[in-house]
């Protein structure tokens, strides 16, 4: 029986195109790409990996998991090690275990938790600029608090996702939408059961144009209500958004 190994990642996806594969030709390109070129290359077997979710270009993460099954007797430290080795900087194994054979890094997953950081204008952002979105007017936290109450739950997120068309179910529940504002910073959280493709993007676009004024806190409702994604705000820009976790 083959073992399934567990992988916890972090990785600065600045220079990639994304978690998912786009092809045979393009493994350097992306996260799963490459780590399946190591993996292969230790195993000496055509490893298939499997991640929570797929991350867009230029999205970050900080506990993206992965697993993948195989005949390899290495230890999980000599995994780690092995990868940590031959891996880019880019890329960091946090973590190495044996998972049960049933476990799915994506099908069992029963919470994701994203992180989006917007700069404080005004302030410098000397060491951090490439990971935040630069966003040139203030904004009004107490309206973008006021339309995360309407956000939370379960609805269907249609409207804030870049999907066109799909068979599949667009409810999604949010359990949290939690915003702070630091000295150089706002951080805005999202804690749900899962994620369409563009939805954390879009509902920060959308807080932060209700947050500068262009729209109102009520609007999101009309975006629940018609599900058009031309109802809702902007896509915020890819590299201020990172996977915080995942839960089983």
């Amino acid at each position: 029986m083959k073992r399934n190994i567990r992988l916890l990642i972090e990785y600065d996806g600045g220079r990639y195109r994304g978690w998912q594969k786009q092809g045979k030709n393009a493994d350097a390109d992306t996260i799963q790409g490459r780590l399946e070129q190591v993996l292969s290359r230790m195993t000496e077997e055509d490893v298939q990996l499997i991640g929570s979710g797929r991350t867009d270009a230029g999205v970050h993460a900080l506990g993206q998991v992965a697993n993948f099954h195989t005949d390899c007797s290495m230890s999980c430290g000599e995994i780690r090690d092995y990868l940590t080795r031959y891996l880019p900087a880019d890329i960091g194994i946090l973590k190495v275990s044996d998972a049960g054979e049933r476990f799915h890094s994506r099908l069992n997953a029963a919470e994701k938790t994203y992180c989006y950081r917007i700069a404080v204008p005004g302030v410098p952002h000397v060491f951090d600029r490439k990971y935040l979105w630069h966003f040139p007017e203030p904004l009004d936290m107490k309206k973008m608090e006021q339309a995360t109450d309407f956000l939370t739950g379960r609805h269907d997120f249609k409207g804030f996702s870049s999907i066109k068309r799909t068979k599949k179910s667009t409810v999604r529940e949010l359990y949290a939408i939690d915003i702070e504002k630091k000295e150089k910073e706002i951080l805005i959280s999202f804690t749900g059961n899962g994620f369409l493709h563009n939805m954390v993007r879009i509902l920060t676009g959308t807080l932060v144009e209700i947050g500068c004024g262009r729209k109102q806190p009520e609007d999101v409702l009309t975006v629940l209500q018609t599900k058009d994604r031309q109802d809702a705000g902007i896509t915020a820009p890819p590299q201020g958004l990172f996977l915080v976790s995942v839960k089983y």
